[in-house]
């Protein structure tokens, strides 16, 4: 004679292998959602990656490279006083590129919250290289959309917006 099996049982067996299948498809949920950048789904004009011309910044508005930015209230520091490889990659900026890493012209999410707040994909990261580092190093430069532009020598844990020009 067959063994019976109950409904009762065949559904707790069921459970057993749905609830922690359900568990991680929501814990991946969350990640995707907590992590994706909608910034670059057309929102300013371009795509993802999409590289920008001269001076202009991702949403073809000017990046003024000179003159009145919105004031941060960061410390400052002037442009000539930047590391030179600093002031390279604001001319490459300057320029639109073409940038040494595929990070670079991404958008910046100011997670630190140390950066004036803005809405996402106001920044973009640019690196700096750091003589004799084997990888990225820790410095960048970000800019904002309306041009105002900091550095940071400790990967983001503290910024001074750069006096272009200065």
């Amino acid at each position: 004679m067959a063994p019976v099996t109950s409904p009762v049982t065949g559904r707790r067996s069921a459970l057993t292998w749905l609830a922690p299948l359900l568990a991680i498809a929501l814990v991946v949920g969350l990640w995707w959602l907590a992590t994706r950048d909608t910034s670059d789904a057309g929102t300013d004009g371009t795509q993802p990656g999409a590289r920008v011309t001269a001076t202009a910044g991702p949403s073809g508005t000017a990046y003024p490279s000179t003159g009145n930015t919105p004031d941060s209230g960061l410390d400052t520091i002037p442009e000539s006083r930047l590391p030179r490889e600093a002031r390279a990659t604001l001319g490459l900026i300057r320029a639109g590129g073409p940038y040494p890493y595929d990070q670079d012209d991404e958008t910046f999410q100011n997670r630190e919250g140390i950066l004036p707040q803005q809405k996402r994909g106001y920044y973009r990261e640019y690196t700096v290289e750091t003589p004799g580092s084997d990888d990225r190093g820790a410095r960048r430069i970000v800019r904002g959309r309306a041009g105002d532009t900091y550095w940071t020598d400790d990967h983001y844990d503290s910024f001074r917006q750069i006096q272009e020009g200065q």
